[in-house]
């Protein structure tokens, strides 16, 4: 009788695991592309005629005679070509232009929502996944975090909470008076203490450490072309974040700071405006990413006064863009290793794309600055698993764009579809 009752018993269990199992299996809808065009990222071939199978987030198969499976939605995109979703790694979705006073007067949770709505901008044109390199308050923290539950809609985050700083640097907060005893959430001077505030920021939440190695452009009373942490105290930084699986992002303008950047371990170096050839050399050695933000210099010297940016900003910004794009064309024909980043908060979020233009140019082809906001940047960040390709295996982060965009990188501006782990975000093709 026991015997009886232990076989019903493990009847019954079994039923419900495959039950269950069946359920699982049958959640996991399947999606199929049919492309007109589809840009091999890494070959840089146009292949025509494909056929994409997406299994839940995933893509299955693909191929120019892949059978549709029974129950499948199909999406026709005969005239598109498509592309993988493309990755910015330098956003500061939580931003907007706002460079003055008025800027103190913005909240931490005022911050979180402007970062939903422009993660949405941002996902919408094209871009599914970003790197955000600086927040106040762990406020992109929040936006990752809604965005991976499913509360708000936009592209995949990595993001690095407040950035690190000397006090006085770039990322300190320099507006106010000493009277208010104001500093930035990141900012900490010497080996120990950068120590301290790195694992601080990684218990926190951050998937990467920013820290800034030079002055700015849209900061008080710094100099863009002077260091600010030493190499010892990088060093430090960057041992505890490599050693805790964190990369690190390093805002440097000045050749100095890039150098010094490099040779502490940095894996990328954002901006790069006054970048040597002795700097070129280390990066280079080092395997160092240049992350250059070039677009914005064209949107800020048109706006600035607009948005009422204070005249000593504008004036280093007169300076500072100018040389940006000099310096940088010799690094890209140096042979530089190459990530894609904008800025974006510097100029309106949603523009990011305009960036491909000033790449090409300055001396990449379309076909190497496509694959600076693909391959390249899927590496920086650590995620060439996942994304950064359109291969079976990869999430299914897909955009649609008419025309060419190895003869008009431009058109990359114009993203009609965009498909983000098997979810359909825009469609301008209609069915």
């Amino acid at each position: 009788m026991r015997v009886n009752r232990w076989a019903t018993s493990f009847a019954l269990v079994l039923f419900s695991v495959s039950m269950a199992a069946a359920q699982s299996t049958g959640a996991a809808k399947t999606v199929v592309i049919h492309a007109g065009r589809l840009l091999d990222v890494k070959s840089g071939k146009t292949l025509t005629g494909q056929t994409i199978v997406i299994q839940g987030d995933k893509i299955a198969s693909i191929g120019g005679d892949a059978q549709v499976p029974a129950g499948a939605s199909v999406i026709e995109l005969p005239n598109a070509t498509l592309l993988p979703g493309l990755i910015d790694a330098h956003t500061h979705v939580t931003f907007n232009p706002n460079f003055g006073y008025s800027w103190l007067a913005i909240s931490t949770p005022r911050e979180a929502l402007i970062g939903a709505k422009n993660a949405r901008l941002t996902l919408e044109a094209g871009f599914t996944t970003i790197r955000n390199v600086g927040a106040k308050g762990y406020a992109d923290v929040a936006l990752r975090d809604a965005i991976n539950a499913g509360d708000v809609p936009g592209p995949r985050m990595l993001v690095s909470g407040p950035a690190l700083s000397i006090t006085g640097g770039h990322c300190d907060n320099n507006l106010l008076p000493f009277d208010y005893h104001a500093t930035g959430d990141g900012v900490a001077d010497g080996v120990e203490a950068v120590q301290h505030k790195t694992r601080e920021i990684i218990k926190y939440g951050a998937d990467l450490i920013k820290i800034c190695a030079t002055g700015g452009v849209l900061s008080k009373g710094d100099n863009p072309q002077h260091s600010q942490y030493t190499i010892d105290e990088m060093k430090a930084i960057v041992a505890d974040a490599h050693r805790l699986g964190r990369k690190v992002a390093a805002h440097a303008h000045g050749a100095e700071g890039i150098r010094w950047a490099s040779m502490a371990g940095v894996d990328s170096i954002e901006h790069g405006s006054y970048i040597d050839d002795a700097a070129i050399a280390e990066m280079k050695k080092n395997g160092t990413y240049l992350v250059p933000t070039l677009y914005l210099g064209d949107w800020f010297m048109e706006n600035a006064e607009k948005i009422n940016t204070p005249p000593d900003l504008i004036a280093k910004a007169k300076d500072v863009m100018p040389a940006a794009r000099k310096n940088v064309a010799r690094a890209f024909a140096a042979g530089v290793k190459v990530g894609f980043g904008t800025d974006a908060a510097v100029y309106p979020h949603g523009l990011n794309a305009h960036e491909f233009a000033v790449m090409v140019k300055l001396g990449l082809t379309p076909l190497q600055a496509i694959q600076s906001a693909t391959i390249n940047d899927a590496d920086l960040l650590g995620w060439s698993d996942k994304v950064g390709t359109i291969e079976p295996g990869k999430l299914a982060d897909i955009i649609a764009v008419d025309g060419d965009p190895l003869a008009d990188v431009s058109t990359l501006e114009r993203v009609k579809f965009v498909m983000k782990g098997g979810e359909v975000v825009k469609n301008q093709y209609g069915k």
